[in-house]
């Protein structure tokens, strides 16, 4: 005979059972944070991606230069599609990712005040193991196992929609950021283009 499952584990984060502290748990925060952080930089890295494949193909795609007319002062990217804007994709990117990382790095020192925190705990555990090597190796199939069972005892994560609006407030923070890195760079002169790519 099955048992039921809790209610504080079995509900969507949509489900008025739900027990409120478990949404509040940290561990829970962490990982929607974690997943937010990478998902802008896979939408960084695809931007990115497609705009290297712009210059690959297109290697006649003017560049800064000396003798190129000057941007308007406080324009963010000088030319639309090109190796400014690629840079900038690049960097922007970079940023994205590391604040993945430094939440990721954060999970040993936030404690779950539930079991659906920690759930929550080891789904990122589970998901960083495909930035890994071998996803085969010993432990991560085993703690993928685990994560399994955990679920089918307890329930699954709510569920929580992602905002359009903090994705794009999120993907324009590390743009602008980048924006200003590459500028910098450039001022410096630590920064030229080759073949229609940025080299630092």
């Amino acid at each position: 005979m099955a048992t039921k499952k809790p209610n504080v584990l079995a509900a969507s984060r949509n489900d008025p059972e739900l027990h409120p502290s478990a949404l509040r748990d940290p561990a829970l925060l962490l990982l929607s944070d974690w997943r937010t952080a990478r998902y802008i930089s896979i939408l960084l890295c695809r931007v990115q991606q497609r705009l290297e494949s712009q210059i690959m193909v297109n290697p006649g795609i003017q560049v800064l230069a000396p003798d190129s007319p000057t941007p308007v002062q406080g324009q963010a990217a000088p030319m639309r599609g090109g190796p400014w804007e690629y840079a900038v994709a690049r960097e922007a990117e970079v940023f994205a990712m590391t604040e993945a990382l430094k939440l990721q790095d954060a999970l040993p020192e936030v404690a779950a005040t539930s079991l659906i925190g920690v759930i929550a705990k080891l789904e990122m555990i589970v998901d960083a193991d495909r930035d890994i090597g071998d996803p085969t190796d010993f432990p991560w199939p085993h703690l993928a196992s685990v994560l399994r069972d955990l679920k089918a005892i307890a329930g699954g994560l709510p569920v929580v929609s992602r905002s359009r609006e903090r994705t794009r407030s999120d993907v324009a923070k590390h743009w602008e950021s980048a924006v200003e890195l590459v500028a910098a760079l450039k001022e410096e002169g630590a920064v030229e283009y080759r073949g229609g790519m940025a080299v630092w």
